[in-house]
């Protein structure tokens, strides 16, 4: 039996709904490739932010450049990972205890809270309340405010206890750093 022939569509026939579907995932797909090119290479830096450049940098210049280094080079998540070592050679200082003091002066500030991962490699995480490099929608899911568990009895246990008190600090208030370079 021979099958009925099908007339050619023409140019002003009605498409099919899979055909409109498809159109319209590579137009949705093109537009967000074009927004993420939009918005590569920007960092925010919020009210909070710009106080706390102004304060760091009355105050105490090293560590303000320090931040500002930190905000340069953190990525999309809001950190930083590096040895002390490393920091200091890029922030062209002598010793990596400058690194620390520097670090722990930004600590007690709630700007940055350092997580040591293994052999002397450090996690900086910035607080995204100050500057941030993604989506605000991604703020959630940042390092710094992140819950975690911790083992407080292990020989870290004096310093999670110390840095989640310093997360927990419920007065917010900006304290004004000495110089510490």
């Amino acid at each position: 039996m021979a099958r009925p022939k099908r007339s050619k569509p023409y140019s002003d026939s009605p498409r099919s709904d899979t055909k409109y579907r498809r159109e319209s995932e590579v137009q949705r797909e093109l537009h967000n490739e074009v927004v993420s090119r939009e918005n590569r290479n920007f960092t925010q830096i919020y009210d909070r932010g710009w106080q706390k450049l102004n304060v760091l940098l009355q105050h105490a210049p090293s560590i303000a450049r320090f931040w500002v280094f930190l905000v340069e080079q953190m990525d999309t998540s809001g950190v930083v990972v590096a040895t002390q070592r490393t920091l200091a050679g890029a922030m062209g200082v002598r010793s990596t205890k400058t690194i620390q003091r520097w670090s722990e002066a930004l600590e007690r500030q709630r700007s940055l809270v350092r997580v040591p991962l293994t052999g002397g490699i450090y996690a900086y995480a910035l607080n995204p309340e100050e500057v941030w490099k993604a989506y605000d929608k991604d703020k959630e899911y940042a390092v710094f405010n992140t819950k975690s568990m911790a083992n407080t009895k292990s020989h870290a246990g004096p310093q999670v206890r110390r840095k989640i008190k310093i997360l927990m600090d419920s007065t917010g208030t900006v304290r004004e750093p000495k110089d510490a370079s």
